[in-house]
């Protein structure tokens, strides 16, 4: 999807044009924060806006916007040595949306985070998403985190990973709250369909 590799058959296809002031239309959050260690807060975002031909004043209005809008601009000058893993986490996702990208693509961004800062981060992308929409591919293996950002989550078995189910979810991101009747339903479904994946994968193995 991202381009990163070639797929075997078939295509990604975008529906609509990206909007005029995206800079990078598809854009990545990894899990590993992937930040420059020699490069303070500020550095390490304006990286990703070199060579769009903006101005020093633009970029430092996009990066001040973005860093306001992450809770970080107390923090412009510090470097990931100096930030919590939630921080780096934040640093990422400002570095993210300072392309105004049409697609955001996620893998597992808050897998390495306690569940505290997870659950604080999971507030700050559905605030974040609720003043600035876009796009969003979300990969996790934390049904949690699926039921409470996801409005379509599609469901993966084991090899070859191919698609085993289509779950909807249609209520607004803003009014979903942990322990909600419809989100725990859907969690245990969830939860059911891993389980059986989890133990055919035992089976296999053990007739290996």
């Amino acid at each position: 999807m991202g381009g990163l590799e070639k797929p075997s058959f078939g295509k990604v296809m975008q529906v609509g044009e990206p909007s005029k002031a995206s800079l990078n239309p598809l854009t990545y959050i990894f899990q590993d924060f992937a930040l420059l260690p020699w490069k303070n807060v500020y550095d390490n975002i304006a990286l990703v806006l070199e060579n769009h031909n903006l101005s020093k004043n633009e970029i430092d209005l996009i990066i001040k916007d973005v860093l306001k809008r992450t809770k970080l601009s107390d923090f412009e000058k510090a470097l990931p040595k100096q930030l919590s893993g939630g921080m780096k986490q934040r640093v990422a996702i400002a570095r993210a949306l300072s392309v105004k990208p049409s697609v955001l693509l996620m893998d597992e961004p808050l897998s390495a985070l306690d569940s505290q800062t997870r659950e604080l981060l999971l507030e700050d992308l559905i605030s974040l998403w609720e003043k600035e929409k876009f796009t969003a591919v979300y990969v996790t293996h934390n049904l949690s985190e699926a039921v409470r950002l996801g409005h379509k989550i599609v469901v993966l078995g084991n090899r070859p990973g191919q698609i085993q189910k289509i779950i909807d979810i249609n209520i607004p991101l803003n009014e979903r709250k942990n322990h909600m009747l419809e989100l725990d339903e859907k969690q245990k479904e969830l939860w059911n369909m891993m389980r059986e994946e989890a133990l055919l994968a035992d089976k296999e193995i053990l007739h290996a």
